[in-house]
C-alpha cells in the first residue's frame, strides 16, 4: 500500500534523457528524420504529442501521403521521393494495398521502434526550452499525460518537425505567419499587400455500408443549413475521407492558438454534411450507410514558417532554379486555398504546376538565428507562395532525411547546422544522401569509395529494344496520346506502329521533347507528320522523323486525337518507357492544359500523364535501329531512376537467368553492397483510402543472389519488393569477383 500524507505541493516525476539529436514531432518528417539519423549511428529522442506516429498521415487524420508525383496528374515523371519515405510507401503497398490507415499506423510504429538508437516518447508535449545563450538551445522540457512524467531532453542538436514550430517558437527563432507581398520577393502570385490569410484545417469522416437500413440522428451542434456551403451539391455517397479535402475552415483565424475553435466548427460541418447525405432524401443509396469514423483532431495545413539562411520562393519552383546546396526536391503544385475554406464562393484550391521538379536548398532547413536548430516539415524556410508546394508530406519527409544526415555530419565534424552549407562540406552531405537512396534532381553520385567504379563489369545480356510485341488490344484515340521514349544522341530511330481505321481518315503525329533536358513536359515540337489512312485493320505506320538528337533525352511521339483510329497495344512494360495521355487528371487539374491568368508568373503548358495500371499499356512498336539504352554501365552512372535516360540495366527479354559480374584485377575487401531496384517511381503509392492493383511493382527484381567468383554464396534474397537494399557482408570478404 502507498499512503501519501498531505503536503503543500508536489513535483512531477522527472526523467532526464541525453541524446545526439532531439526531434520534436512524430509526423512523416520527424519519423523519417529519426530513422535516417538513427541508422547512421546517432542517439535520437523522438518526441510526439499524439498517441500515434504519422501526423496527418495517421489514423487520427487519414490524409494520404503525397509529394512530387501528385496523383500522377502532372508532368513529373518518376518523381516519387527516395530514401526512408520511399521505403515506407513501398512497404505500405506490399502490406496494405487497400489503404487501411490502421495498418499504416502499425508500419510507421514498427519502422521506428525497430531502430535501437531511437527513444520514442508518445503522448509527450514540449512546453519549455532552456538555452545556453541567446542563440543556442540547451534542453527541452516535455510532459506525458499518460504516465504523468516530465522529461528533460538534453542534446547538442535539435530538430523542430512539430508542425506549429513549438521548439522554434519557444527558443526565439525568427518566423512568419501569412503571405508576403509581391514586393518582398517579386513573386507575381503574391498579393499586393501582405496579409494574414492562411490555409485552414480539415476534419474528415468515413462511412461504410451496414447492409441494412441505418438511421442517423444528428447531434444538436451539427450544421443545419447545408446551403451555407456553396459547393453543397458536390457531396455524394461515394466520397469520404481525404477525398473531402475541401471540407476546410479556419484560414482567417490564428491556426495555432484557435485550433480548438476551428475544430469545433469543422465537427459541426462534418456532422451536418452527413446529416444532409442521410436525411435530405437526395441520396437513396445512403439508406444502408453508417458513419464509421469522424476525425477527433483536425489536419493542419499552415501556421508558422521559420526563417533560414535562404527562403524558397515562387521563382525557385516555376523556374526550377539550381542550388549548389540542393539536398531535396519538390514537385507538388503551388496549391493555395481560400481562407474561408468550405464557406468560400471561390474554388477550394488554386493549383499551379511547374514543368518539372525543383531543387530544395539545404539553407532552408535550419534556423538563421538559433544556431543548433534544424527545421523540418511544413515549417521550413519558404515564402507563403512556395509553402503552397513544399508543405505536402512526402516532400516534408524527404527534406527531413537531409536534416538527419546533416546532423550526422555535425556530430562527426563538431559543426553547427549552418556550417554544413559551406561549399567544402555540402558535397559530402549530398554524397551521403545519394548513397542512401535520396534523390536530388540534376545530381549523380560520385563516390570515391565505390569499388564498382574500379571493376570490369559484364552482364549476361543487355536489352537492345527492337520491339514491344502486340497483345491483341487497341486504344482508340479519343484524346491525344504519346509514347515517351528515351533515345541516345544521334540519328532518331524509325518507329513503326500498327493502327486500325474505322473509316478513311487522316492520322497526325508530332515529335516533341522538353525544353529542359530532365523535364518530361513535351513543350517543344520538332516535326509533324500525317498519313491518309484507308478504312481497315492492321495498317503499319512508319514514323521516320528524319532528325538528329543533340543530347540523350526523352522524346515524345505524339498521336493527335482521332476517334476513328485505334492503336495496337503491348503488355510488355519496362523501366523508362511509358504511354501518356493529353487528357488531364481531374483530381489534380481541371483542364489538360494549364492556362493561368496573365501576370502571375506561372507557365502555360500541356499535361501529358500516364494511366494507372492495369491500364497504361505501351504502344506495340518496332524500332530500327534497336535502342541500346539499357547498358550494364548504367549501374555505375550514379543515378537510380529514369531522368533524361532510363539509367537502368535491363537484360534481354529472352534471358532466363540474368546476371551481372564485377571483376577486379586483384582481391578486394568487400563489406557492403548497395542495390537499387525499379519500384516504379512514377507510382504515387497513396498511403490510405485508394486501392492499388499490386503489392509488388512489376519492374522490381523479386529474387536475387550474390556470390563470389569461387561459387561461395554471400547473400540470398527470396522475396524483395523494396527499392533500395543495403547488404552488409559480415565479416567482409576478400574477392576479385562478385556475381
Amino acid at each position: 500500500m502507498i499512503k501519501a500524507e498531505p503536503t503543500i505541493r508536489r513535483t512531477l516525476k522527472l526523467e532526464r534523457l541525453d541524446c545526439d539529436l532531439a526531434i520534436v514531432g512524430g509526423g512523416m518528417a520527424g519519423l523519417c528524420c529519426a530513422i535516417t539519423a538513427a541508422r547512421a549511428g546517432l542517439k535520437i529522442a523522438l518526441i510526439q504529442d499524439r498517441p500515434v506516429l504519422g501526423g496527418n498521415a495517421s489514423s487520427e487524420v487519414r490524409l494520404w501521403i503525397l509529394g512530387a508525383t501528385s496523383h500522377m496528374g502532372n508532368n513529373n515523371r518518376w518523381a516519387r521521393e527516395g530514401g526512408v519515405i520511399d521505403e515506407i510507401l513501398v512497404e505500405n503497398i506490399y502490406r496494405n494495398p487497400e489503404g487501411n490507415p490502421l495498418v499504416l499506423d502499425s508500419i510507421l510504429l514498427e519502422k521506428t521502434v525497430s531502430e535501437p538508437n531511437i527513444t520514442l516518447l508518445l503522448n509527450t508535449a514540449v512546453y519549455e526550452a532552456e538555452k545556453h545563450d541567446a542563440d543556442t538551445i540547451k534542453s527541452l522540457r516535455a510532459f506525458c499525460s499518460q504516465n504523468s512524467t516530465a522529461y528533460e531532453i538534453n542534446a547538442p542538436l535539435f530538430c523542430d518537425a512539430s508542425g506549429d514550430g513549438i521548439v522554434g517558437f519557444l527558443s526565439g527563432a525568427a518566423f512568419r505567419i501569412g503571405s508576403e507581398s509581391y514586393s518582398q520577393f517579386g513573386e507575381k502570385f503574391a498579393p499586393a499587400k501582405p496579409n494574414g490569410e492562411l490555409l485552414g484545417h480539415t476534419v474528415y469522416f468515413y462511412s461504410k455500408d451496414a447492409g441494412r437500413p441505418v438511421k442517423f440522428v444528428p447531434p444538436s451542434f451539427a450544421l443545419q443549413d447545408i446551403t451555407r456551403i456553396p459547393r453543397f451539391r458536390d457531396f455524394n455517397v461515394h466520397d469520404f475521407g481525404c477525398r473531402l479535402w475541401w471540407i476546410e475552415w479556419g484560414g482567417a483565424f490564428d491556426t495555432v492558438h484557435e485550433t480548438e475553435k476551428i475544430k469545433w466548427e469543422l465537427w459541426k460541418i462534418a456532422y451536418g454534411v452527413w446529416d444532409y447525405i442521410k436525411n435530405s432524401g437526395n441520396f437513396p443509396k445512403a439508406e444502408t450507410l453508417t458513419l464509421e469514423w469522424v476525425g477527433t483532431i483536425p489536419g493542419k495545413r499552415e501556421s508558422r514558417r521559420f526563417e533560414g539562411d535562404y527562403m524558397l520562393t515562387q521563382m525557385d519552383i516555376v523556374e526550377q532554379r539550381h542550388h549548389a546546396d540542393a539536398v531535396s526536391f519538390g514537385g507538388w503544385a503551388i496549391d493555395l486555398h481560400p481562407a474561408d475554406g468550405v464557406f468560400s464562393e471561390k474554388p477550394g484550391c488554386a493549383q499551379w504546376h511547374s514543368k518539372g521538379v525543383y531543387q530544395i536548398p539545404y539553407r532552408c532547413l535550419y534556423s538563421r538565428n538559433i544556431k543548433n536548430l534544424f527545421l523540418a516539415g511544413r515549417i521550413i524556410s519558404a515564402s507563403h507562395i512556395a509553402f503552397g508546394s513544399c508543405r505536402v508530406m512526402a516532400t516534408c519527409a524527404h527534406n527531413a532525411q537531409a536534416v538527419a544526415m546533416a546532423a550526422v555530419l555535425c556530430r562527426r565534424k563538431n559543426l553547427r547546422p549552418a556550417e554544413i552549407a559551406d561549399e567544402k562540406i555540402i558535397g559530402e552531405l549530398q554524397r551521403e544522401l545519394l548513397r542512401t537512396g535520396q534523390y536530388i534532381p540534376g545530381m549523380a553520385l560520385h563516390d570515391p569509395e565505390d569499388l564498382a567504379q574500379m571493376a570490369q563489369i559484364k552482364a549476361s545480356s543487355e536489352l537492345k529494344l527492337k520491339s514491344l510485341e502486340p497483345d491483341g488490344t487497341t486504344l482508340v484515340l479519343n484524346s491525344s496520346w504519346a509514347m515517351a521514349v528515351p533515345v541516345p544522341r544521334g540519328r532518331l530511330p524509325r518507329v513503326t506502329l500498327t493502327v486500325d481505321a474505322a473509316v478513311a481518315t487522316k492520322l497526325q503525329a508530332e515529335l516533341r521533347y522538353s525544353s529542359k533536358l530532365e523535364n518530361h513536359t513535351p513543350d517543344v515540337t520538332l516535326k509533324r507528320m500525317e498519313w491518309l489512312l484507308p478504312a481497315g485493320r492492321n495498317q503499319r505506320v512508319e514514323l521516320n522523323f528524319d532528325t538528329t538528337i543533340d543530347e540523350p533525352r526523352f522524346v515524345f511521339i505524339c498521336l493527335k486525337r482521332n476517334d476513328q483510329v485505334g492503336v495496337h497495344l503491348s503488355n510488355q512494360r519496362l523501366t523508362g518507357i511509358m504511354s501518356l495521355s493529353h487528357n488531364g487528371n481531374k483530381s489534380v487539374t481541371a483542364s489538360p492544359t494549364q492556362i493561368p491568368p496573365p501576370d502571375i508568373g506561372i507557365d502555360t503548358f500541356e499535361f501529358w500523364t500516364p494511366m494507372r495500371r492495369p491500364g497504361g499499356k505501351n504502344f506495340a512498336i518496332t524500332v530500327e535501329p534497336p535502342l541500346a539504352i539499357f547498358s550494364v554501365h548504367n549501374l555505375t552512372n550514379g543515378i537510380t531512376r529514369p531522368t533524361r535516360q532510363p539509367n537502368a540495366w535491363v537484360a534481354e527479354f529472352s534471358d532466363a537467368n540474368p546476371s551481372v559480374t564485377l571483376k577486379w584485377q586483384k582481391p578486394t575487401c568487400i563489406g557492403r553492397i548497395e542495390l537499387t531496384f525499379d519500384t516504379d517511381y512514377d507510382h504515387p503509392m497513396e498511403s490510405v483510402l485508394m486501392g492499388h492493383p499490386e503489392r509488388v511493382m512489376p519492374f522490381c527484381c523479386p529474387q536475387f543472389q550474390i556470390s563470389d567468383g569461387n561459387g561461395r554464396t554471400l547473400f540470398t534474397c527470396e522475396e524483395n519488393h523494396q527499392s533500395h537494399r543495403s547488404i552488409h557482408i559480415q565479416p567482409p570478404v576478400e574477392a576479385n569477383c562478385i556475381i
